[in-house]
């Protein structure tokens, strides 16, 4: 055997995996609650000593850890255009595995640094511009973050010929050069910006949450969660060497905060009538739905849908609907032994995935032009993505899960929305995304095995 320890250092629970890299085995799995507010090591210890129960004692070869504790890796960027610099900086954010706090385009202005200020960043990702294109606005940015009064790091990955001015202008702060993340207006380069990401977490932003205080338990801390989720899907979806992947497919990760949304397709118009509106969508691209959440954004996914979209899901009143939402926000820990809670929580379930997919996919619109009508892509056409995978606890626990995840796919009613049409459902049961995310990097072969091994197949939908 080759035993191996996998942690999540989540939010809310610390997660520990084992695996026997050599037999490409999966051996037990345990979690507990995080104790970022004392010491992380002690929720740490408590999920070991849980999963020394389901395995034995093991000496494990390597430990190795990702991590969202803490709020994760939070993130502010600027770009020039909205539609281009600005999106490709969030892309790059949100690929890298951050949370990003707050998106600005075109100049900064004084009120705009003063949000900075009181955001108080782990990272900011300083963009705008194509290569030998617009310096004014970038330099303008730089200067105005110059004056911000919290100190963070600025990554800057914009117009080549405006960086050693940038650089410049915020002399004194700690400043890292990057690849423009838009070098041309068609092309997308956020790959380098990503790694420097996850650099800047690996190096500052692990120390700053205290996890180091787990070091003697650790090998090394690889990554931030969202990270390690995104590497375990492009690995299932493209597969390894003899091992086919599942092709083209989506994953949501429904959480009690927000409800994250990955795809692995290109994405592009399928048919010759179709234009591409704006940037071109990366083939690995990951959303975050800050107020689609179970628990503390219940509210948020009551203003989006409505009361009486959650009532008919729910089979509550609208008003019982409303108290409720109001009462799990506040009481996050409430598990779904009430059986109002429950009918809530598969209503909330359900259309947070609806719309979290939704925002996520693209969407088409008909146009007339002289020549006749053409039809307009804005975003990912992922109607031919079949596999689907779900994963987080109302979905893992619930029996209802299979119908939950088919509010992910295409709908009738909503026909301009490229959501799947026709999917094969996996449930993450034993919450081994992350961790076969950091198994990938040594052992890929093996974590794809496991996961298609372990994922549960519930059936096509649609």
């Amino acid at each position: 055997m080759n035993p191996v320890l996998l942690i999540d250092f989540g939010s809310t629970y610390t997660k520990v995996t084992a695996v026997d890299a050599a037999g490409a085995k999966l051996l037990g799995g345990a979690r507990s609650f995080t104790t970022v507010e004392t010491d992380v090591r002690e929720g740490l210890e408590s999920a070991l000593r849980e999963l020394e129960k389901m395995t034995g004692s093991l000496d494990y070869r390597q430990r190795l850890a990702c991590s969202s504790a803490a709020g994760g890796l939070r993130m502010v960027t600027s770009g020039l255009v909205p539609e281009l610099t600005a999106t490709a900086a969030r892309l790059a954010s949100l690929g890298a595995g951050a949370k990003v706090e707050k998106v600005f385009s075109y100049e900064l202005t004084k009120e705009d640094v003063d949000e900075i200020a009181r955001l108080k960043p782990d990272v900011f990702l300083l963009a705008g511009g194509v290569d030998g294109g617009n310096v004014k606005t970038i330099l303008h940015n730089a200067h105005m973050l110059a004056s911000c009064t919290a100190e963070f790091p600025i990554l800057f990955a914009g117009n080549r010929s405006a960086a050693a001015r940038c650089e410049e202008a915020l002399a004194g702060r700690e400043v890292y050069r990057c690849d423009n993340v838009m070098p041309r207006l068609d092309q997308l380069n956020i790959g380098p910006t990503q790694e420097k990401i996850r650099e800047l977490f690996l190096r500052r932003i692990i120390r700053a949450k205290g996890l180091t205080e787990a070091g003697a338990l650790l090998d090394n801390i690889l990554m931030p969660t969202p990270s390690a989720v995104m590497k375990a899907m492009e690995l299932l979806a493209k597969g390894y060497e003899s091992q086919a992947g599942f092709g083209d497919l989506i994953a949501v990760d429904i959480g009690g905060a927000t409800t994250d949304v990955y795809s692995m397709a290109d994405g592009k118009p399928k048919n010759d009538n179709t234009v591409l509106k704006g940037l071109p969508e990366p083939y690995a691209k990951r959303t975050v739905e800050g107020d689609m959440g179970m628990r503390y954004s219940a509210p948020g996914i009551l203003e989006a849908v409505g009361a009486d979209r959650l009532a008919r899901l729910s089979g509550l009143p609208p008003e019982k609907v409303e108290e409720l939402a109001a009462f799990v926000s506040l009481h996050t820990d409430i598990l779904s032994g009430n059986p109002d809670v429950e009918a809530l929580d598969h209503a909330l379930a359900c259309a947070a995935v609806e719309t979290a997919v939704r925002r996520h996919a693209g969407a088409v619109e008909r146009v007339y032009t002289p020549a006749g009508p053409v039809f307009v892509q804005s975003g990912k056409d992922l109607t031919d993505a079949d596999k689907l995978v779900v994963t987080g606890g109302t979905v893992v626990h619930s029996r209802k899960a299979a119908e939950i995840a088919e509010f992910a796919l295409y709908d009738p009613a909503d026909p301009a929305s490229l959501r799947p049409k026709k999917t094969a459902v996996f449930i993450d049961r034993k919450y081994i995304l992350s961790a076969m995310g950091l198994l990938s990097g040594q052992y890929p072969g093996q974590a794809l095995a496991i996961m298609k091994k372990e994922l549960d197949e519930c059936g096509a939908k649609k």
